[in-house]
């Protein structure tokens, strides 16, 4: 008989980071013991992510042992219970490599470009008003190599776009151009003057901005947009760690009035109900070879606090993913 309960160690939050990147004072490793007969998540500050899994018992008859299963709210631990109905089976027969699920599909693209046509029709019309990038629009993303810039822009290539995309690295810009699709990319620590490089790259203005990065990069591309330009406020890297006393104002906004200028910020959970429509649309690309996925794998539960700092680094390329095996 399966056993009732099992040794877990689980990454919890124990103090609250006032400036800067969290660490081992902030983000700690405990152990616990979980017990699965548990009808809900147990009370505590578990750091939560998007996780894969594995069934090891189940008191839902849909699911069974041995099954892959994915969910948007998964414990960072070795071990989980969960509500069935946050979780999702995955085949991973189905010619789909576990870590794409977990990067080019997963809970964090789906919300990007606001395609129109058939293509990626599941985005619209939700996320119509933000992007709206039409074949020929020339697209800007910034931190594009990241999990999310570097499929954001092979996106907007399938629809027709130009893309140009901004990095730290001449590694990454070879990678964007090369293997990416990306029409041009620039290392934004070599080409510091940003209104000046912008203009190198655009020369005929910006049409759709995806903002990672925020501050000064965003004031830079204001005064590059085009009459009725989109802005999609995804993150803004830059000016996380930081007093918000501290961080990069942004001087031109004026300039937005004049060009009807759109800019929006959007958060995940406003678009879960078009997840599972988006992973059979991002499938077929995958297989066809028109997006490809990167990303950095991690081993080991105790990984956890070097991965998660890593994204402020800009050291990785594509989604940071972590592996644990009990």
């Amino acid at each position: 008989m399966a056993t009732a309960e099992v040794e877990s160690r689980e990454w919890y939050v124990a103090s609250y980071a006032p400036i800067g990147v969290p660490n081992s004072d902030h983000i700690k490793l405990r152990t616990v013991t979980l017990s699965l007969k548990a009808d809900s998540i147990p009370d505590g500050n578990v750091m939560r992510a998007f996780e894969i899994g594995k069934v090891i018992r189940s008191k839902d008859t849909n699911f069974s042992e041995g099954e892959i299963v994915m969910s948007r709210i998964c414990p960072v631990a070795e071990f989980g219970v969960l509500p069935s109905n946050l979780l999702q089976k995955i085949n991973p027969a189905d010619g789909v490599a576990l870590p794409d699920y977990l990067s080019c599909l997963g809970i964090l693209i789906f919300k990007v470009l606001g395609f129109s046509t058939h293509e990626l029709q599941i985005l619209t019309p939700i996320l119509y008003t933000i992007g709206n990038a039409k074949e020929g629009s020339n697209v800007y993303i910034s931190a594009a190599a990241g999990g999310v810039g570097i499929i954001a822009g092979q996106l907007a290539k399938v629809k027709g776009c130009r893309v140009v995309g901004s990095v730290g690295s001449d590694h990454k810009v070879k990678l964007l151009k090369e293997e990416c699709g990306y029409d041009e990319a620039f290392n934004y620590r070599i080409e510091t003057d940003y209104d000046a490089v912008l203009t190198k790259y655009f020369p005929d203005g910006i049409d759709v901005y995806f903002d990672n990065v925020g501050g000064n990069m965003l004031e830079a591309v204001l005064n590059h947009v085009n009459h009725g330009a989109r802005i999609a406020l995804c993150g803004m890297i830059s000016e996380y760690n930081k007093v918000w006393t501290e961080r990069e104002g942004v001087r031109n906004l004026l300039n937005m009035v004049d060009k009807e200028v759109m800019m929006k910020g959007f958060m995940v959970g406003s678009y879960y109900n078009h997840f599972e429509e988006f992973i059979k649309e991002m499938e077929v690309h995958l297989k066809e070879g028109k997006i490809k996925s990167k990303y950095k794998i991690y081993n080991g539960t105790e990984s956890f606090l070097e991965s998660l700092t890593s994204l402020f680094t800009s050291s990785n390329v594509g989604k940071v993913i972590l592996q644990v095996t009990p």
